[in-house]
């Protein structure tokens, strides 16, 4: 599993029943996207469901182990009246099983059913709806919901830094490169221990040719996850980039040996491989005229 879905992954299963005690959004208009045509839940005959501690562990943890059984799980428990507790776990349920859309789908409803009952957990909610449908690829999308996540005007400290950091990657992915800078500059200054901005800063750094910034960024990504292996592989790319191939095979040999197996692995190699094709090609001495 990769730093960007243990992470994702992570934010998906948060905020449940235990948070019942918490103190609600303050009176506010509620954000709801403007493109999402499905129509707005209707405050006539909504009814705030009754937080149950043990039955959203059991679905969570069902959709843990076994999702196609937590979607069950989270629909019967909707059925009777779970409201967006049991939405949040059919969200996580199908982010499980990458069915991203859908998880998207079921917590925006989780989110509007928030709003309707003034409960906080909408800010977290319009969050996973974001990291869902940025999951999709639709970064316009990602915005919306992690600016209606803002709009609740709750999120603080480290949850505000977090949110900055998911807005940074989507205005990564939207192509709004001079954006996501702020918004890592955010993320950075309210989340400083959080080894993916500084992974991500890294990445976009070096995509802009910032190389000295780049360095910077993917040093600090490395002390806070030295494990990683999208860090060492970004590593090895900042180094290439620079011209240090011993580095930056080094690196790139460190990201296969953390995890042999995946993605990243497999993109480590072809880079190595690349460089070891270079590499013969130099030492070939020219051909005489």
């Amino acid at each position: 599993m990769t730093l960007f879905t243990a992470t994702l992954l992570l934010a998906l299963s948060q905020i449940g029943p235990a948070d019942a005690n918490a103190p609600v959004v303050p009176s506010q208009p509620a954000s709801q996207p403007a493109e999402d045509p499905r129509p707005s839940p209707s405050l006539r005959g909504f009814t705030s469901p009754v937080a149950d501690e043990a039955r959203f562990d059991a679905c969570m943890d069902m959709a843990t182990d076994d999702p196609a059984s937590g979607i069950v799980a989270a629909n019967e428990w909707l059925i009777a009246g779970g409201g967006y507790f049991a939405r949040h776990c059919l969200g996580f349920a199908y982010a499980k099983e990458g069915r991203w859309a859908a998880a998207a789908d079921a917590f925006v409803d989780a989110a509007r059913d928030a709003e309707l009952a003034r409960d906080k957990r909408a800010t977290n909610l319009w969050t996973q709806a974001g990291n869902a449908v940025l999951a999709t690829g639709d970064a316009d999308k990602a915005l919306t919901y992690f600016d209606a996540a803002m709009a609740q005007g709750v999120a603080q400290g480290l949850l505000l830094g977090e949110l900055h950091l998911d807005r940074a990657r989507a205005l990564v992915v939207a192509g709004k490169t001079d954006a996501a800078e702020i918004a890592l500059a955010e993320a950075h200054k309210l989340a400083p221990e959080d080894p993916l901005a500084w992974l991500l800063s890294a990445t976009l750094a070096r995509r802009l040719g910032k190389l000295d910034r780049a360095q910077a960024d993917i040093d600090i990504a490395a002390r806070l996850a030295p494990r990683d292996p999208e860090v060492a592989l970004e590593a090895g790319n900042i180094a290439a980039s620079a011209g240090k191939h011993d580095v930056a095979r080094r690196n790139w040999t460190q990201a296969v040996e953390i995890r042999p197996e995946g993605p990243i692995a497999k993109t480590a190699r072809a880079h190595l491989s690349e460089l070891d094709k270079a590499e013969a090609e130099s030492a070939v001495p020219p051909a005489k005229p």
